[in-house]
């Protein structure tokens, strides 16, 4: 009592304390968007030329964007953030420029007769592909225009989003019209000089013919071949092009443990099969049963050819509604109910009205339509032909009064030819719904040829997975794997002594990555890299990362990962590229020493000598990029042609081995004398990298960017 007193004097206490924590919690609510993953209290996603890219606008953005989205995650963001960059970049260069889109154009782009591309991809007709559904673009713009989005969200007309969405679309039509324009100013401004057309003509136009030997690495062992340091750390120096990183990279070891299904799992699915089959074989509704455990019926008819499997035999004999199982098939044990049998036609004559629909309004509005049209004619108010002639959406049937001629089973779309073959009385209406629209359909013949019976079936099936039990042994089986090698050197002398287990290295990976290797893209291999990102070289992480099965949604996989190296921006050491290159060093050295013991020799000489024919190229221009028999080989075409008639090449160290050519037939080529009319000929190819993104890709590299997404996801 005296306890509850004190509290009570000093109640004011407990209103400030609640109050501070009430605080805290809208505080943290308020921020809870905003907040990097480290708790820095930085919100800024990207930074593009000062440019500010928020987290709040991105996420906001990729919630309107994809929301109900399936598919990766991380590969939805990296689209999304790239967009992002290159719409801050097209609109800086546009400025510079005084490029711009104005409201009348943007208008014209989103409802005029030729708008943009966006509008094509998303508002396709499809019944016309390539072309825009008008019907629901000048609703959008009529609600646009009247001021009526709001009443249209709440009548379900619109998405709720539709406003963000369509601003949004905005942005990114006005980004690929400034795009298109800069790259329209570029590519006016290409132009090919008198020289260059010339040159290009000649190496287009001049072939030449010559005789080559080439004998390939593999003529000397790898043994014969001494490294040293300085070969590997000269190799990489003189392709500092190909091998200096922009940015740092990480690779990783990682040791799987693949989860499979156990004798004492097999046998718990059949037991779970076989307790189903009396209750499936009695129940009255089908449908609902097979629904309630995770089975399949379908409407359609089948032939026993197509049926094909352990049980074709059993079902065209035994009596319909008994259930044969379980039995095995297809990595699963199964019971199947016969339905029905019965002769199918093999083919129907048949007719129908199709009225178009994309959207739920405007399902709604054909179902009634439809229902409409068959009222008239099951009245004998209206007549099919008629009928189809003035409403129906299919061009080519409607003007024929909806005559689809003769169908052959699988032939139409699956919903219209399970009506007209599995359901359909000649002379009797039915609706039916598919990806194209509502139909009204009218069998008006049937031929009967083979008389072959089909059946309808319904399955019950259980894949036989790990059970819950086995992925947790699994599990902790990787969990303690981890426990006992907590370094890389400790993991690698664990697998050497567990044949059962093997040891992976990824490429290169950068902190923005999201695939890794093998194992694909997802969250674990996006926590693995940023894992390593914050890791050292030789640690093993903690963490056990598990994958899913991407059908059947069971844990398949648990994932061991370990830091192999950390490579730094810029040139690589040799060690850290040296397994990689270390053929190529290899076949550099032998290329050095067949150089040397193929040099003064004939072809002839060369080919007794080497065991390797003689072979000749015919017609081979300076521009050809790939030589029959040859392959790329750049070096051996530079030398080439600047060989005259008759003359033998010294060795040319190539890619694939080494090489000595001679200039059988090389014809001069004269100037071309009509450079006005080549030059937008052969200028074409070089004007047409100005088209697509190319342009933006360069502006892009060259740009101050600061990406921070690695803070947030």
């Amino acid at each position: 009592m005296a306890l509850i007193g004190k509290i009570r004097k000093n109640s004011w206490i407990l209103v400030v304390l609640v109050g501070l924590g009430l605080a805290g919690f809208i505080v943290m609510d308020m921020t809870s968007g905003q907040q990097s993953v480290f708790g820095s209290g930085q919100t800024t996603l990207a930074s593009v030329e000062g440019e500010k890219l928020e987290w709040n606008r991105f996420y906001n953005t990729e919630q309107v964007l994809y929301r109900g989205a399936t598919g990766d995650v991380y590969q939805r963001r990296d689209a999304l953030y790239n967009y992002f960059v290159e719409e801050a970049i097209v609109k800086q260069e546009a400025e510079k420029a005084g490029l711009g889109v104005s409201r009348t154009e943007l208008m014209d782009l989103q409802f005029g007769p030729q708008p943009s591309s966006i509008i094509v991809q998303r508002f396709g007709n499809p019944q016309a592909p390539g072309q825009v559904n008008r019907e629901q673009l000048n609703t959008i713009k009529q609600i646009i225009e009247e001021n009526r989005i709001q009443d249209a969200i709440a009548q379900g007309q619109l998405s709720r989003d539709f406003n963000f969405y369509w601003a949004h679309q905005e942005k990114e039509i006005i980004k690929d019209r400034l795009q298109n324009k800069m790259n329209a100013m570029v590519s006016k401004a290409m132009y090919m000089p008198n020289w260059m057309v010339e040159m290009e003509y000649k190496a287009q136009n001049q072939q030449v013919d010559f005789a080559y030997v080439k004998v390939p690495y593999d003529e000397l062992d790898n043994t014969e071949v001494t490294l040293t340091e300085s070969d590997y750390q000269s190799f990489v120096s003189g392709r500092e092009a190909t091998y200096r990183q922009e940015e740092e990279t990480r690779r990783l070891d990682y040791v799987v443990f693949d989860v499979f299904p156990t004798g004492a799992d097999s046998a718990k699915w059949r037991k779970q099969i076989a307790d189903l089959t009396n209750e499936f074989e009695i129940t009255r509704d089908d449908s609902l049963f097979v629904e309630n455990n995770f089975g399949t019926i379908d409407a359609a008819y089948v032939k026993k050819a197509a049926l094909g499997g352990a049980v074709s035999d059993t079902l065209f004999s035994m009596p319909i509604g008994k259930v044969y199982g379980p039995y095995f098939e297809a990595g699963a044990y199964k019971a199947v109910k016969l339905l029905d049998r019965k002769v199918i036609p093999d083919s129907v004559e048949v007719r129908h009205i199709l009225r178009s629909a994309r959207s739920p309004i405007e399902l709604v509005s054909a179902q009634n339509t439809i229902d409409s049209l068959r009222n008239l004619i099951e009245t004998g108010a209206g007549r099919f032909d008629s009928l189809a002639v003035a409403f129906s959406q299919d061009p080519g049937s409607g003007a024929k009064g909806g005559d689809l001629g003769w169908s052959y089973p699988n032939q139409m779309v699956k919903p219209f030819n399970d009506v007209i073959f599995f359901e359909a009385e000649i002379g009797k209406l039915y609706t039916v719904a598919s990806q194209f629209g509502v139909h009204l359909i009218e069998v008006t013949d049937k031929k009967f040829i083979n008389n072959e019976e089909a059946v309808k079936v319904a399955y019950l099936q259980q894949k036989i997975v790990p059970s819950e039990e086995t992925q947790s042994q699994l599990y902790d089986r990787a969990l303690e794997f981890v426990g006992q090698n907590r370094t890389m050197d400790a993991l690698r002398s664990s697998i050497s002594n567990d044949p059962a287990l093997s040891i992976e290295t990824t490429s290169a990976m950068k902190k923005n990555d999201y695939n890794v290797a093998t194992l694909g893209g997802g969250q674990s291999s996006r926590d693995m890299v940023r894992w390593a990102f914050g890791a050292s070289a030789g640690e093993v992480s903690p963490e056990v990362y598990s994958y899913q099965d991407a059908v059947d949604y069971f844990t398949n996989k648990y994932v061991v990962v370990g830091l192999n190296d950390i490579q730094r921006a810029g040139l690589p050491p040799v060690a850290a590229v040296k397994e990689d290159i270390e053929q190529q060093v290899i076949n550099l050295k032998k290329g050095e020493q067949l150089e040397a013991a193929m040099k003064g020799k004939s072809l002839a000489e060369l080919s007794t000598q080497y065991a390797v024919k003689v072979d000749t190229a015919s017609n081979v221009s300076f521009n050809a990029a790939f030589v029959p028999n040859i392959g790329a080989e750049p070096k051996v075409m530079g030398a080439l042609f600047k060989m005259d008639q008759d003359e033998v090449s010294q060795p040319i160290v190539g890619t694939s081995g080494v090489y000595v050519v001679k200039m059988i037939k090389k014809p001069i080529t004269a100037a071309p004398t009509n450079i006005p009319v080549l030059r937008p000929q052969l200028s074409a190819t070089t004007k047409s990298q100005a088209s697509g993104n190319r342009i933006i890709q360069a502006i892009k590299k060259n740009a101050d960017i600061s990406d921070n997404r690695f803070r947030f996801y």
